[in-house]
C-alpha cells in the first residue's frame, strides 16, 4: 500500500525540502502553503497522514488540526512548531494531533515518526487477541466506541477523537485490569523501540485529553486511573 501525505508549510524551502525526502521513501505527496490551501487538499487528496506546521497563514494550524480532525479522524496528524512551551504542544494535542515535532528537527526522525505511524494502519487488521479483546465496538459506563468507523458517544453526544486515541483506548480495552507502561504504549502504539525511545510526556499529554473526554471528574479519573510510578490502568 502505497500512503499518502499532505504536507502543510509556508516555508518553501522547508516544503519543497520535505516533499523531495518523502517522495524518495515511496510516499504520494501533495503540499499547502496556508490554512485554507490544507483544509481544501485534505478534502481532495485524502491523506493518511498531515505534516502540519502551526505558524502558516490564512488560518493557523490549530485551527485546520481542528479541522481535519473533525472531518477525517481516521487521518493522523503530526505538528510541526518553533515553539518549545508545553502550553502549544498540549493545546495542538487538544486540538486532535497525534504527536508534534519540534523545530529545528531531524529528516530522519521525521521520516522515522511517519513509518511508525503508518506502520499502524498495516498492522491493525490482524488482531491475535480473542474476540472479546478484538470487538469493533465496545460500551462501558455511558461511552460507546466504535473502532472500526471512528466514532465515539458519551451519554449519546458525538465525541471528537483522533485516530491516536482511539489505538489508545482500544489497546487499554484490550489490557483491561492491567498496568500499561507508558513504554508499553510509546512501543505497542507509537512503534518506538527501546534505542530511539522518546519522553514519556507525549503519553501523559494524551491521557489527560482523553480523560477530559470521558470522565465525569477529571480530577477523580474512574476510567483511567494512574499507577504511581508505573503507568496507567483501565477500570472500565
Amino acid at each position: 500500500m502505497q500512503h499518502k501525505i499532505l504536507i502543510v508549510e509556508d516555508e518553501e524551502i522547508i516544503r519543497l525540502g520535505l516533499q523531495d525526502n518523502f517522495e524518495l521513501e515511496n510516499y504520494i505527496v501533495e503540499t499547502a502553503a496556508d490554512g485554507d490551501e490544507a483544509i481544501a487538499k485534505a478534502d481532495s487528496f485524502l491523506p493518511h497522514l498531515v505534516i502540519l506546521d502551526l505558524m502558516i497563514p490564512k488560518k493557523s494550524g490549530f485551527e485546520v488540526c481542528r479541522i481535519i480532525r473533525k472531518k477525517h479522524p481516521e487521518c493522523f496528524i503530526i505538528m510541526l512548531t518553533a515553539k518549545t512551551e508545553e502550553t502549544s504542544k498540549v493545546a495542538g494535542l487538544e486540538m486532535g494531533a497525534d504527536d508534534y515535532v519540534t523545530k529545528p528537527f531531524s529528516i530522519l526522525e521525521l521520516l522515522a515518526r511517519v513509518k511508525a505511524f503508518l506502520r499502524r494502519t498495516e498492522v491493525a487488521a490482524p488482531q491475535e487477541a480473542p474476540a472479546p479483546q478484538s470487538a469493533d465496538s465496545i460500551d462501558f459506563a455511558d461511552i460507546h466506541l466504535d473502532f472500526k468507523k471512528y466514532e465515539a458517544t458519551k451519554g449519546g453526544e458525538p465525541l471528537e477523537m483522533s485516530a491516536r486515541e482511539f489505538q489508545i483506548l482500544k489497546y487499554f480495552w484490550q489490557h483491561r485490569g492491567e498496568v500499561v507502561l507508558r513504554e508499553d504504549l510509546l512501543t505497542d502504539i507509537w512503534g518506538y523501540t527501546p534505542d530511539n525511545m522518546p519522553s514519556t510526556r507525549t503519553i501523559d499529554n494524551h491521557i489527560v485529553n482523553l480523560r477530559k473526554k470521558l470522565e465525569d471528574d477529571q480530577t477523580n479519573p474512574k476510567i483511567i486511573v494512574s499507577i504511581r510510578g508505573a503507568g496507567y490502568k483501565f477500570d472500565a
